[in-house]
């Protein structure tokens, strides 16, 4: 087996990676020895300590503020065919476990030993996303692997996500096994759905937030619920079939909420859900001046802060939304509040909460903590793979 490449870092700066975190930072890499610019983007390499003791192998790409990203502390593993094969198994074998029916994500990057690669399964088609140079030069030997675990019949390498920008690489939807239809069918939480692929937001559905879903069955029986930010109907599909007597989901896209009322139909629902196209921010305030009101409303939208030096601007909007939407509720209103932007720390949202509850004279009693699936594992030596939070509330007159 050929010798990779070294990439050195500097003193002392190894004392992360051996704590468990897996990616090196371009200014961490002593220079002088291993020159970043020698490198080609995704090259293969062997991330070494200053003094050239091995710590892992992985691949490179000079060009990004991730300078490396280990694969394996073993230096007899590279990241090749076999090892992804290696690590879908393991990825598989949990998943299959914690979830009776093959609709998951099965690969959720870093955290399942397989960085840069993120898997969602509908039964027997695959949404495969990309977002770095390293696993990029590998996607034949990952539709192989695919294949050779799972026999899918279709697979869809969804490769349009902003990040794969930060990589150099190019935007792209390809179908490289089967032939997707335009609707790609799943089931969650008992609820049937039909979703599209190649169109669609992220890699065509949130499975994160199934589990926040499922929890908020116990609190729609016989209300009214407001879906913000809808997408195809996740959550209000999902309070319809759990009881929810009229449900009016909302979102900017006329094609998703099609969807909505398609997925509706599915479930038999189509008399409770109602939807309303148009900017989520100006809907609140058009229902608030039709003085329209709701049981439990359910704020999960797009990440408000995708950059750091968004946090100023982004925590302001989160702030607005959540006032708006609880301005929406009965006098004793559920408020259901998300946040997929690793930027916002839960305390932040919890804080926000608190503060727009006061501004409006509102008391608030938080009653469920909610985080990602058990199929988006978090590891724990990087922070960036926990992101999903959310905050079940009561909203209660001041007294």
């Amino acid at each position: 087996m050929k010798t990779l490449p070294p990439l050195r870092l500097k003193k002392s700066e190894e004392r992360r990676l051996r704590a468990g975190h897996l990616w090196v930072f371009s200014n961490e890499v002593d220079v002088k020895q291993t020159a970043l610019d020698s490198f080609e983007p995704g090259e293969l390499v062997s991330v070494q300590a200053f003094d050239g003791k091995v710590l892992g192998n992985g691949y490179v790409n000079p060009n990004t503020l991730i300078a490396a990203r280990i694969v394996s502390r073993d230096p007899s593993y590279r990241l090749d065919q076999s090892l992804i094969t290696h690590r879908l198994k393991v990825a598989l074998s949990i998943r299959e476990r914690i979830f009776p029916h093959p609709y998951y994500r099965w690969v959720h990057g870093e955290s399942d030993g397989l960085p840069g690669l993120v898997v969602d399964r509908f039964g027997d088609v695959l949404s495969v996303q990309i977002t770095t140079a390293g696993m990029e030069r590998m996607t034949e030997e990952v539709v192989a692997a695919l294949k050779k675990v799972s026999s899918a019949a279709v697979i869809v390498l969804k490769n349009d996500t902003s990040a794969r920008q930060l990589e150099g690489l190019e935007s792209k939807v390809d179908v490289v096994v089967g032939e997707l239809p335009e609707l790609v069918p799943l089931v969650e939480n008992g609820a049937k759905f039909e979703v599209p692929l190649l169109d669609g937001q992220k890699t065509g559905w949130y499975y994160d937030h199934r589990m926040n879903r499922l929890r908020l069955q116990n609190y729609v029986a016989g209300q009214r619920v407001l879906d913000l930010f809808s997408y195809v109907g996740g959550w209000g599909i999902e309070a319809a079939t759990a009881g929810a007597r009229e449900v009016l989901c909302v979102d900017g896209s006329e094609r998703f909420l099609e969807r909505v009322h398609h997925n509706a139909a599915l479930n038999g629902v189509t008399e409770k859900v109602a939807t309303l196209q148009g900017d989520v921010f100006d809907a609140l305030k058009e229902l608030r001046g039709a003085r329209e009101q709701f049981d439990v409303v359910i704020v999960d939208p797009p990440a408000f802060i995708k950059r750091k030096k968004d946090h100023k601007e982004g925590l302001l909007a989160y702030r607005r939304v959540n006032e708006l939407a609880m301005r929406l509720l009965s006098r004793d209103g559920i408020l259901v509040s998300a946040s997929c932007s690793h930027h916002l720390q839960r305390v932040e949202l919890k804080r926000l909460l608190l503060a727009s509850s006061r501004h409006i004279d509102r008391n608030l009693m938080l009653l469920e903590e909610g985080h990602q699936g058990p199929d988006h594992p978090v590891h724990p030596a990087i922070p960036e793979t926990e992101y999903i939070k959310c905050f079940t509330s009561r909203v209660l007159p001041a007294g």
